[in-house]
């Protein structure tokens, strides 16, 4: 706050400007204008505004991912936005190393493509899950193999098609995943000069963390940048009730696969019977062929069934449903 000077100061200024004593000019203040070098080979173009807003939209996308793909991995995936960043994409590829895993991803109908870039622990931890193992990654990286890329481009298909819902408020897209590439000398999708927004997402499954980063190009945000900011985003944004939450679990448990086992029967023979079996050999049940055989959902005995044949492979036919409560 400025001082408030007295009616006696006051006369003192005027009579010692009326003299000559002090001079008008030198009570002006010098306003000194901070001069900021700007690069033009780096032009501004995302604000803090427009990296915020993504972030948002993010960090609803990783509640998605660590919703989905544990149906996929059956393992407790936990997804976090780290942060945003604006830069060239320049610096963005010469930081990656080989072999990669990138999904190069075209957001339709906006112009260009997006890059999603996982770090390859995370891609040897969920290959050695999927294909029956604990979820460990390589001690030592190795080159992809065909049958393992092409597990790896479905998981990044699911990935790609979880980005249509937290753009809904800014525009509706239908991201389609164009190729996977595991080389870095092929992510030039744009030129190395041009500014991209990068979003690093942290995900951990089981004991294994990585990163995954969300490479955007202006180029491609271009004509939506104006919907990118947080006063559009919550005028825009759609509450969701509880019944369409339990509508949307329930659809995801739907696509879970649970084993099932139908026991026909059970019998106890010595090993050295076991040994000595021959193609034709009948082994003796404890049950009947008109007897109700038990039908097992993972462990759980649900059903009781008969035996048959449809068409050409064996079957049962259901008889009655075990309630929780029997």
């Amino acid at each position: 706050m400025a001082e408030i000077l007295s009616q006696a100061e006051i006369d003192a200024l005027l009579n010692a400007m009326s003299s000559g004593e002090l001079d008008a000019d030198q009570m002006q203040p010098k306003d000194e204008k901070k001069v900021r070098n700007y690069d033009f080979s780096r032009p501004t173009k995302f604000s803090k505004e427009h990296l915020r807003t993504l972030e948002i939209i993010f960090e609803h996308y990783a509640r998605l991912v660590s919703t989905n793909l544990p149906v996929y991995l059956r393992k407790n995936v936990q997804v976090s936005v780290v942060g945003s960043e604006a830069i060239t994409f320049s610096e963005f590829t010469n930081s990656l190393a080989s072999p990669i895993i990138m999904g190069i991803v075209a957001f339709t109908p906006l112009n260009g493509s997006i890059i999603m870039e996982m770090g390859t622990n995370l891609g040897y931890a969920m290959l050695d899950r999927m294909l029956g193992g604990s979820g460990e990654p390589l001690e030592k990286g190795r080159e992809f193999s065909e049958i393992e890329q092409i597990i790896i481009e479905k998981i990044l298909v699911m990935l790609t098609q979880l980005l249509r819902e937290p753009w809904k408020n800014v525009i509706d897209i239908s991201p389609v995943l164009s190729r996977l590439e595991t080389n870095s000398q092929f992510a030039q999708v744009i030129a190395p000069s041009d500014m991209v927004a990068m979003v690093t997402l942290e995900i951990k499954i089981g004991d294994v963390e990585g990163f995954m980063n969300i490479c955007l190009p202006f180029f491609t945000l271009e004509d939506v940048m104006d919907k990118l900011n947080t006063k559009y985003w919550y005028s825009t944004m759609q509450e969701n009730h509880d019944e369409n939450y339990e509508i949307y679990i329930e659809s995801m448990i739907r696509k879970v696969d649970v084993p099932i086992r139908a026991v026909l029967g059970r019998s106890t023979i010595s090993v050295n019977d076991f040994l000595n079996l021959q193609v034709g050999d009948c082994i003796r049940l404890d049950s009947g062929v008109d007897q109700d055989m038990n039908v097992y959902v993972g462990n759980i005995k649900k059903f009781t069934a008969l035996p048959g044949i449809d068409k050409d492979s064996y079957a049962v036919r259901i008889t009655s449903v075990i309630r929780e409560e029997e």
